[in-house]
């Protein structure tokens, strides 16, 4: 964020990109990050290639506090379980309707 006149802060839109493949991988991986302008890209760049968006500002914020490649950490597991989990059901109800 940053201050504008008169102390208040303008909040800029964060986007993360994690990856995983539990076949090849313990762990989801941090691959892409920005706030601004970057954070509209990548967010355009998801709806581009179908991939799935999810909005969780709190989730956002801690998993920007790591660093690209960056496995996610143990306490993060539960809640981007959770997140998978749902991606894998809408997209084989997606595959369905095909």
């Amino acid at each position: 964020m940053s201050p504008r006149p008169g102390g208040r802060k303008v909040s800029r839109k964060t986007a993360v990109a994690i990856q995983y493949d539990r076949t090849t991988m313990p762990a989801p991986l941090v691959v892409a990050k920005g706030r601004g302008n970057v954070a509209e890209k990548l967010i355009t760049m998801a709806r581009e290639n179908r991939i799935p968006i999810i909005e969780d500002k709190l989730l956002v914020e801690m998993l920007d506090k790591l660093n690209l490649n960056q496995q996610i950490p143990g306490e993060l597991y539960q809640v981007v379980a959770e997140i998978l989990v749902a991606v894998y059901k809408a997209e084989a109800g997606a595959r369905k309707k095909i």
